[in-house]
């Protein structure tokens, strides 16, 4: 059985990948990174990362109210994450990055983002309020769509360079 300090670790974790990843959308386009057709589907998916941020933000507060959370504990490793990723990106793409390194990071940061809501989704039983995995899953399931767009992303990029 997960402890509840674990849980709250990785949900932090997960919010922070997807402030990061929202955030490396925005700073990418606006370095030029990223051609117009990768920043059209590239957007739709900023957009649900925010939705899902959405969301699990508002599942820490019924989790704070349901199973004893603490929103402060989450929101503190959030931001951490967001930081340690953010740190990250400017380490992989280096000091001239080019659109491939930058749609390759971004399948770097959605895979991470994949791996923490397979990890809450297979600790979800853990948790009183059953909505948790629910939603988990759903994300989990954009997720895996959101890897697939930036891996297709970059496989076309590559092969027509």
């Amino acid at each position: 059985m997960a402890d509840k300090e674990m849980i709250q670790e990785k949900i932090g974790e997960a919010l922070g990948l997807e402030k990061a990843a929202q955030k490396a959308v925005e700073q990418l386009d606006s370095r030029g990174l990223l051609e117009p057709e990768h920043v059209k589907k590239l957007s739709k998916m900023k957009d649900e990362a925010g939705k899902q941020e959405q969301k699990m933000e508002e599942l820490v507060q019924e989790l704070t109210d349901s199973d004893g959370f603490d929103s402060s504990t989450i929101e503190e490793k959030a931001a951490e994450t967001a930081e340690k990723a953010s740190k990250i990106m400017e380490t992989y793409l280096g000091e001239n990055p080019d659109t491939q390194e930058a749609l390759e990071f971004l399948c770097l940061a959605e895979g991470g983002e994949v791996v923490h809501y397979e990890v809450l989704a297979s600790v979800a039983k853990d948790v009183k309020n059953k909505k948790f995995g629910t939603q988990v899953r759903a994300i989990l399931k954009q997720e895996k769509g959101h890897l697939n767009l930036c891996t297709k992303l970059a496989k076309n990029n590559a092969a027509s360079a």
